[in-house]
């Protein structure tokens, strides 16, 4: 005989009233079965979100650049070169955005000044429709013939998740600056 609730005498095997704590074996399979689907069914949308992330913050670093060269050659009075970079002290004529530099013109004798040195985070990619963006004093960015900019800066990811995996980083008359999502393949 066993001691059971109350001081009631139960025969041996008997069960008290008392439930036992705990899981079973079959609801803790259930219970792994229905994390493992929930997982596999958010892990595409986390990679989209994640890539997504990626462009948006290069695009800010690339319109965080182009602002600093803007506000450098209007507080200076001297033209600033925002331009492509391999080495991050000389601007680069050739090749990818894979580095760009912010310089403060050389003026009175003085060597040019490196403002800002950007890398690109792979494995993104960046293009360009021109080799530098020249603000003058004024705060606008001209071209060679002194007219005004108009231009567009391409972050992209080789990826279709998210859909739209590029950011255009668009440099307007008047140096307004604004940022796009685009989609299709990378230049």
């Amino acid at each position: 005989m066993v001691q059971g609730d109350w001081g009631v005498q139960l025969p041996r095997g008997a069960r008290s009233g008392r439930f036992e704590s705990g899981f079973s074996l079959i609801e803790l399979i259930v219970t792994i079965v229905v994390l493992a689907i929930l997982v596999t069914l958010a892990t595409p949308s986390f990679t989209s979100l994640l890539n997504s992330s990626r462009l948006t913050a290069q695009a800010n670093e690339l319109v965080a650049s182009l602002q600093l060269a803007r506000s450098e050659a209007v507080r200076r009075n001297t033209p600033v070169t925002l331009c492509r970079s391999t080495n991050g002290s000389t601007c680069a004529g050739a090749g990818a955005w894979e580095r760009w530099i912010a310089v403060v013109s050389a003026t009175g004798g003085a060597a040019a000044e490196v403002v800002r040195d950007t890398s690109v985070r792979q494995p993104l990619n960046v293009t360009a429709g021109v080799d530098s963006v020249v603000f003058r004093p004024d705060g606008l960015a001209r071209n060679g013939a002194g007219g005004l900019l108009s231009t567009s800066l391409n972050v992209c990811l080789d990826t279709s998740k998210p859909p739209e995996n590029q950011r255009v980083v668009e440099l307007a008359s008047g140096s307004r600056i604004s940022i796009a999502k685009a989609s299709g393949d990378c230049p």
